[in-house]
């Protein structure tokens, strides 16, 4: 039963990396890619066909200096903290586990929250003009929805998987406004895991790394830059039931941001960050399903947010089809 409760987590926590939320120096401080969501057995597939749901509440609180300035809605802003408080519902369809010698998974990521967003300043104009001050925007909004795919393979202990993420643009994005979830952008991130997974020992040794492609704002003619995420995690069960862990990330923008007022420049950012992890397994009427808790602390962090985030998800099966006794 640990096994059927760790493949199902592990082929549903990659699709919690479907979160806009503040992480680096692109258009808003917002990313397709959430760091910290390719923890452990973030390569392992679920063991059957069927479908899968996940359910993640994700809270973030960062903030940056008041010499430090964003673009957010086409405006410069100055001084900018940031909470969002957001549920994401991911439903997740495995039509086989026999696609090109691994199993194929794909489905949907729905975002829905309050972003709180809070400004020293706003500056617009070229020569940084100052239109407000002590600037408070908040909204309850649904974002961008996501469409994933994965592909996953297994050879004795060691699982590999390669993923995308789509980002598509037609979320409820607030023009000119501060508080958003919708990117309204196409974006798209290509990743690929591997997760050393031993069910005897209980250790689990994971890693991941990819790369997203961000697309054009239309409305505020903003390109963001592209994004490199890499990602590790060691976890213990020490229990059939209860399992502990670490983890770190590394994100840094590979490319300029562009547009066309070039508003803060190339405008590169980066962070680091480390957190810890924790899941229980439990039977949830006939159904195996796991609670996974993770925190994290930015340590550094360059033209971007600098916070701290937390992640609780329940990942269960909705339908499994069970191999014929």
């Amino acid at each position: 039963m640990r096994n059927v409760k760790t493949c199902l987590f592990g082929a549903i926590l990659p699709l919690a990396g479907a979160i806009s939320t503040p992480a680096h120096a692109v258009e808003g401080a917002a990313s397709l890619y959430v760091p910290g969501t390719g923890g452990p057995a973030t390569a392992v597939m679920a063991p059957l066909e069927g479908i899968y749901f996940d359910d993640t509440v994700y809270i973030y609180n960062g903030s940056a200096s008041a010499n430090k300035e964003f673009v957010v809605g086409g405006n410069v802003v100055a001084g900018l903290d940031a909470t969002i408080v957001a549920d994401f519902l991911t439903t997740l369809v495995v039509p086989s586990t026999n696609f090109l010698g691994g199993t194929l998974a794909m489905g949907m990521t729905l975002p829905v929250g309050a972003p709180m967003i809070d400004a020293n300043a706003v500056v617009t104009g070229p020569f940084g003009n100052l239109r407000s001050l002590n600037v408070h925007d908040s909204a309850l909004v649904v974002g961008d929805p996501v469409f994933n795919t994965m592909l996953g393979w297994k050879a004795g202990k060691l699982h590999i998987q390669a993923s995308s993420m789509v980002n598509i643009p037609v979320g409820h994005y607030r023009e000119d406004q501060l508080a958003n979830l919708a990117l309204h952008r196409w974006a798209v991130d290509t990743s690929l895991a591997f997760s050393l997974h031993d069910d005897a020992s209980g250790w689990d040794v994971s890693g991941k790394a990819g790369v997203t492609f961000n697309g054009k704002n239309d409305y505020t003619k903003y390109n963001s830059g592209n994004e490199f995420h890499l990602e590790g995690a060691v976890e213990k069960a020490l229990s059939k039931t209860f399992s502990l862990g670490v983890q770190g990330y590394w994100l840094k923008q590979i490319s300029d941001d562009r547009s066309s007022g070039a508003l803060l420049g190339a405008f590169r950012g980066e962070v680091v960050g480390v957190g810890g992890t924790a899941a229980v397994n439990v039977v949830m009427g006939r159904s195996p399903a796991t609670f996974r808790l993770r925190a994290f602390k930015e340590l550094d962090a360059t033209n971007r947010l600098k916070g701290e985030a937390f992640f609780l998800s329940l990942s269960l099966p909705l339908y499994m089809k069970m191999p014929k006794q």
